[in-house]
């Protein structure tokens, strides 16, 4: 199954004006990955080194430690457990691995090598409703620049269940976040500069089935982040144009939000044809509001509201949408 679509005509969903985005937070350093709770708190990547929580009540906490090895942390997504800690995905400058953050400052190792390598960068970490944990690598490439092409699939994903930890599936074209659908029977998976979603099926026993292409994205669009509506529709979110684009479960796709230059969008198609993409063309987007809008997660009450993790901000912004979240494992947790 492929379906490529003009994000802006496949589906009826009415586009919402950047008037409507709303911010939460301030003094955050990258806050990428954004997780929610039914209590009201927001969790986010800090590259302070650990995580920010604000509180329902508006104050803000920062939980951080170091590597074992004394190095800083540098966390990309991260995970909230059961007991109240996190799982942090490394994103170090030659180095990856997932670690254990505790409130107290606490560090130790979750995962460093797997099937006898070396964890690289890790980008994203997950817990499902199984009590399973999935992990990304975006590329083996280091540094991960050099994999920002269409012709680079060297990304993968990690299992750690009560077998163990394998790769569960290879050869991504810079595999970012990842979910399971509300049936429980899919992965999903985004590629970023393979420029799809894709999903596998989903065995009891955690294997995978064969990738299927659900869709592929146009001009602009570079997926990262993904969250599932009870709907069972996938909200995509685009660095480089900060687009919001809903993907139907028949792989249909409508443009809901975008704060995007052209020029700089022309800029970097460019650069992406040549193979000649590269943190600038990330580090500099040119927009009104929106920071390089990396993540989504579903908050607030009726979880109708859009947190959305960015890649240059200092705060979260949020946004309301017209379909309800579909709970994540760590939706009752604290």
């Amino acid at each position: 199954m492929s379906r490529t679509a003009p994000a802006s005509t496949a589906s009826s969903l009415e586009p919402l004006s950047l008037d409507a985005v709303r911010f939460v937070g301030s003094g955050l350093n990258r806050p990428e990955c954004v997780l929610c709770t039914a209590r009201g708190d927001i969790f986010s990547a800090d590259w302070r080194g650990g995580v920010a929580h604000l509180l329902p009540d508006g104050t803000q906490r920062l939980y951080r430690g170091t590597a074992p090895d004394g190095r800083e942390l540098r966390p990309n997504g991260i995970a909230l457990n059961a007991d109240g800690s996190f799982l942090l995905a490394d994103l170090g400058s030659d180095r990856g691995g997932v670690y254990r953050l505790t409130r107290a400052g606490e560090v130790s190792v979750f995962l460093e090598r797997v099937d006898g390598i070396d964890l690289p960068p890790s980008n994203f970490v997950f817990n499902d409703h199984a009590g399973r944990t999935w992990i990304t690598i975006s590329t083996r490439h280091i540094p991960r620049a050099d994999a920002y092409r269409k012709d680079v699939a060297d990304g993968f994903i990690v299992l750690v269940d009560g077998r163990g930890a394998r790769i569960v599936a290879d050869g991504l074209g810079y595999t970012n976040e990842a979910a399971i659908d509300p049936s429980g029977n899919w992965l999903y998976v985004n590629e970023t500069f393979g420029r799809r979603l894709s999903r596998f099926a989903l065995g009891r026993s955690g294997d995978l089935g064969a990738r299927e292409v659900v869709c592929e994205f146009g001009p602009g669009t570079f997926p990262d982040g993904i969250a599932f509506d009870c709907a069972g529709g996938a909200w995509i979110t685009s660095i480089i144009s900060n687009r919001i684009i809903r993907v139907a479960p028949d792989g249909s796709q409508a443009l809901f939000l975008e704060d995007a230059s052209a020029e700089h969008i022309a800029r970097a198609e460019q650069a992406f044809a040549r193979n000649e993409l590269a943190r600038p063309h990330l580090d500099a987007v040119a927009s009104r509001c929106l920071r390089n809008i990396s993540s989504l997660a579903f908050g607030g009450a009726e979880r109708t509201t859009a947190y959305l993790g960015c890649l240059l901000g200092d705060a979260i912004a949020s946004v309301e949408l017209p379909f309800a979240g579909h709970p994540l494992a760590h939706w009752n947790f604290h």
